[in-house]
């Protein structure tokens, strides 16, 4: 069983606002600056690594010890696309056959696709994958890198 309550706040937020010093983690290890490099991805989940990695890294968000974590989104990613494909080709609802007692086909029935589930299975771990890394307006707006941000002209109100 994992830990329960809310996810742990970066240690570079907590020292933001202020946190009292025995609730930081001051020996908190920290990734070597290196290339972050790819592990063997299908070719639909390297499309998402090369479209979404660089930015990622330029923004100090992806680190060589996140590669793997941030893998596994980019083959949610594939896999969820793939199933949407499947879905728009099949529809949501197929025909199965039914079988008699002996194993012979007596009809069919309507039930729902099994990509239906692998649609549901992998929008979800998009989502799961994707906050760990800032990929939603609110997630991004959890995360402070050392990036400044092109507020596009807003920062003057607070100047």
């Amino acid at each position: 069983m994992g830990k329960r309550g809310p996810r742990p706040q970066p240690t570079e937020l907590k020292i933001l606002h202020g946190a009292r010093k025995d609730r930081v983690n001051l020996a908190e290890p920290q990734p070597a600056s290196a290339e972050v490099l790819a592990p063997e991805l299908s070719a639909a989940a390297r499309e998402v690594w090369d479209r979404l990695a660089p930015d990622l890294e330029r923004q100090g968000v992806l680190t060589p010890w996140d590669a793997d974590e941030f893998a596994g989104f980019c083959d949610a990613v594939a896999r969820r696309d793939e199933a949407a494909r499947q879905l728009d080709k099949h529809g949501e609802v197929i025909r199965a056959p039914v079988f008699d007692r002996n194993g012979k086909p007596t009809g069919q029935r309507i039930v729902t696709s099994p990509w239906l589930s692998v649609w549901k299975a992998a929008t979800d771990a998009v989502l799961r994958y994707g906050s760990r890394f800032g990929l939603s307006p609110s997630d991004r707006s959890q995360i402070k890198t050392s990036v400044p941000a092109d507020l596009g002209g807003v920062e003057r109100f607070f100047s």
